[in-house]
């Protein structure tokens, strides 16, 4: 395995940002899986955090979610750099810049994958970020877009915003096709070339590379970390959220905070009682925790009751409750004889 410094050991394993999901009651509920793993917001805009109110609305957070990064979407370099500045005073742990997001409404405003094509644009924003702040400002790119090459472009545009200053790389593997794709097609093609990534690493050595894209396990996770300096999984660690729990013992040779999926549900409920408290519906929390017992007995109608019942005016932790009651664990036992 490649030997990292103290501060790439940190972000060994992160979740990616994610739209509408990497929220900020997802990552506290995260924060009951695993206590390593580098969380990320969903990508704020420059603008949401310049023009928008209130501010707290895009950058709040608890202390419970550290380590904690900002991904911004932007192109300007002032307005990169003011944001930056603003995620520091926030108490953010990293700011990153969205280089990957393929959508037609962020291409719009040269935010995202869209600048694979502008290099230089990218590391004048970089340089101006870097010298806001005394966090990490990293990259999250892809290997290429539409008819780039994936070796001479990709080469051309880590060299030029490493030369900017940038250290930390974060490659989804698949390049973004910006024309007749929807970014939800662009999530399955082109192939993913995880091979790519690798050989970035070993011609940049003095580079953080990490991965991402399609990786589902935690024994993928450890094949990627022969290559490359570490590994951030997106849709499985929403979808099936019991994966986190595994990341503190398989990749930081230490036990994670949940013993199991109730315990895990149930750390989380004086979480989900301070922000009934603050005002927030019941079901815009409780949908992260949609596929916590995926495969349990009784999964689906935990599922299922959440899900009608949650939205419901007034709803509360009787309903959470409630929910609980109807899911099992199977035990070590269960486990063994259904392998």
């Amino acid at each position: 395995m490649t030997k990292l410094s103290p501060a790439d050991a940190a972000r060994r394993f992160s979740v990616a940002p994610m739209m509408d999901w990497t929220t900020r009651d997802y990552r506290a509920f995260a924060r009951t899986l695993t206590h390593h793993a580098l969380l990320y917001t969903e990508m704020v805009t420059t603008g949401a955090i310049l023009h928008g109110t209130p501010r707290e609305r895009f950058l709040g957070h608890t202390d419970i979610e550290h380590p904690l990064a900002l991904q911004l979407g932007g192109s300007n370099a002032g307005e990169l750099a003011e944001c930056a500045a603003i995620a520091q005073a926030w108490g953010y742990d990293e700011v990153n810049l969205n280089v990957g997001c393929p959508s037609d409404r962020v291409q719009n405003n040269l935010i995202g994958a869209c600048l694979m094509a502008y290099p230089e644009k990218v590391a004048t924003a970089v340089r101006a970020m870097q010298e806001a702040v005394s966090i990490p400002v990293t990259v999250k790119c892809r290997i290429g877009i539409d008819d780039q090459d994936e070796d001479a472009d990709l080469e051309r545009f880590i060299a030029t915003v490493a030369d900017a200053g940038c250290e930390v790389f974060i490659v989804h593997a698949r390049k973004a096709w910006l024309q007749g794709l929807s970014p939800k097609a662009n999530r399955d093609v082109p192939p993913l070339n995880y091979p790519r990534v690798h050989r970035l690493k070993q011609s940049r050595p003095e580079l953080h590379i990490g991965i991402n894209g399609g990786i589902k396990t935690l024994a993928e996770c450890c094949e990627h970390l022969e290559h490359v300096d570490s590994v951030m999984i997106g849709r499985e660690a929403y979808q099936n959220p019991w994966m986190l729990a595994g990341v503190d013992q398989a990749l930081y040779g230490e036990n994670g905070p949940a013993s199991s999926r109730m315990a895990a549900a149930q750390a989380f409920r004086p979480y989900i009682a301070q922000r009934l408290e603050e005002g927030a519906k019941l079901n815009h929390i409780t949908r992260h925790l949609l596929g916590l017992f995926q495969g349990c007995p009784g999964g689906r109608r935990f599922r299922r009751h959440l899900s009608e019942h949650a939205h419901l005016e007034g709803a509360g932790l009787r309903i959470f409750d409630d929910a609980l009651s109807l899911v099992r664990e199977p035990d070590t036992r269960e486990i063994e004889l259904a392998q």
